[in-house]
């Protein structure tokens, strides 16, 4: 099978890739390159795949044949990220999603497996757990563009054309291309290199969470699964039993870093961004699908890895790990435009 992965050099395409190189498929990767200083340990494999070097908002049917299937991960990657431009997000995770999609099916591609959010479920005015079924009410650009692109993926889906949505829930774990920016990776940076975490909410919102690796085990699947199995099907990918709230998180990040003091904010309130959702239909209907991970064992790797790099509390505040800062330094020495092609 020769697959395309779009952001194939970002956080979850650079674990990605040598798993599916290792399991002898034919990896291209499609990426632009924004976050190519942004190393954390060994990403020969990412650097090492056929790529095309190219911006999202540009893809040609042309570069699509000969294609089995497009894992499509390429966007601006969390909620801070989208909301420097919102209509940004819109031109590269909305419209130029769209457009990828159509010239996949245009190229005869079989199967495209799209990188959607739990995001989608915004803020929820109930405990329930959601399910797939659960109604919309994305909050943010980010979470908004998710939803629009299930919806004209849904609207392409044909005979020749499969596709899937595979909602993340909040990803977290150690990467070659490492984000400090999400929430169990940051927290464990906190403790690590200052020795205390100060929750600036008062910690009660829910969050699904899955590792890196259980997230490229949904799509690893979902690449072999029959595609009546899965087709224009959505899954939201993680464990049900990995819904926590965060003040939980930070007591398992106290727990795990020696030293480590949890604190809340002065004047701390609630975050009004909070859901849990039910992955049961991933565990029972993605056939192949077992994420191995939790939060506690993932809080555990993190701690080993940010010591055996050293990770400084310089190293951790700066643009490296940070996908925002990282493009606002990009713009900052001009090798970005405003519009966020390469000057």
């Amino acid at each position: 099978m020769r697959i395309l992965v779009t952001g194939h050099e970002g956080y979850i395409g650079a674990v990605m890739v040598p798993r599916l190189l290792a399991q002898g498929y034919e990896v291209v990767g499609f990426d632009t390159g924004f976050f190519d200083r942004c190393a954390f340990g060994d990403d020969s494999a990412v650097r090492r795949v056929e790529a095309l070097r190219a911006d999202l908002r540009d893809v040609e049917v042309e570069q699509l044949q000969g294609f089995d299937a497009v894992i499509h991960l390429g966007a601006l990657s969390n909620d801070p990220l989208g909301d420097i431009n919102a209509d940004l997000t819109y031109e590269i995770n909305e419209a130029a999603s769209i457009r990828l999609a159509r010239a996949a099916r245009e190229a005869g591609v079989r199967r495209f497996l799209f990188s959607s959010s739990c995001s989608t479920y915004g803020a929820s005015d109930s405990d329930d757990f959601l399910d797939e079924s659960a109604q919309f009410n994305p909050v943010t650009p980010y979470g908004r563009s998710k939803v629009k692109v299930e919806e004209e993926l849904c609207g392409l889906a044909n005979d020749d054309f499969s596709p899937v949505y595979l909602r993340n829930a909040t990803a977290y774990g150690v990467s070659p291309r490492l984000r400090v920016d999400i929430v169990l990776n940051n927290l464990v940076a906190w403790g690590h290199t200052t020795g205390e975490i100060v929750l600036m909410s008062d910690g009660t919102p829910w969050r699904p969470l899955v590792h890196v690796e259980d997230i490229c085990r949904a799509f690893e699947a979902s690449l072999t699964a029959p595609i009546p199995a899965i087709h224009n099907e959505a899954f939201n990918i993680g464990r049900t039993s990995e819904n926590y709230r965060i003040r939980e998180l930070a007591e398992i990040v106290g727990e795990t870093v020696p030293g480590c003091v949890v604190k809340l904010a002065e004047g701390a309130g609630p975050d009004t961004r909070t859901y849990r959702v039910s992955c049961k239909k991933a565990e029972e209907r993605l056939p192949g699908f077992d994420p191995q991970w939790d939060a506690r064992k993932g809080a555990a790797e993190l701690y080993e890895a940010y010591k055996e790099r050293d990770m400084t509390a310089e190293r951790f505040q700066g643009p490296s790990y940070k996908r925002l800062a990282t493009i606002q330094d990009l713009l900052g020495d001009g090798r970005l435009g405003e519009n966020l092609r390469w000057a």
